[in-house]
């Protein structure tokens, strides 16, 4: 079993940063790809970011790339996701989650490729 607790979010205003981090305990994910979701109020949970189980290779939505940036520690087992430049489009429930593959390879933007998930913290960005 896995348990992934998220923190770091809050009120900010536009224009502002955030950091979020995502601590992993249970078991080791440093061989998992791991990967950042978020989902607004009436709508569908989307893809953030993603990051290979090395860190070597990451990939964003189109809607934050170039703004948000996605790292982890695999020594401390836990990913974070520097948000700058917020937006209040941006405001959501942030999810971080853990790939199903073992040395996962793809970086998936599907959410039925991640099978263990963070509980969620609250990012409201005000105009």
């Amino acid at each position: 079993q896995v348990q992934l607790v998220e923190s770091g979010g809050g009120l900010v205003q536009a224009g502002g940063s955030l950091r979020l981090s995502c601590a992993a305990s249970g078991r080791t994910v440093n061989r998992y790809d791991m990967a950042w979701f978020r989902q607004a109020p009436g709508k569908e949970r989307e893809f953030v970011a993603a990051i290979r189980w090395s860190g070597g290779t990451t990939s964003y939505a189109d809607s934050v790339k170039g703004r948000f940036t996605i790292s982890r520690d695999n020594a401390k087992n836990t990913l974070y996701l520097q948000m700058n430049s917020l937006k209040p489009e941006d405001t959501a429930v942030y999810y971080c989650a853990k790939g199903r593959t073992l040395y996962g390879g793809t970086n998936s933007r599907k959410t039925d490729e991640y099978d263990y998930w963070g509980q969620g913290t609250q990012v409201t960005v005000s105009s």
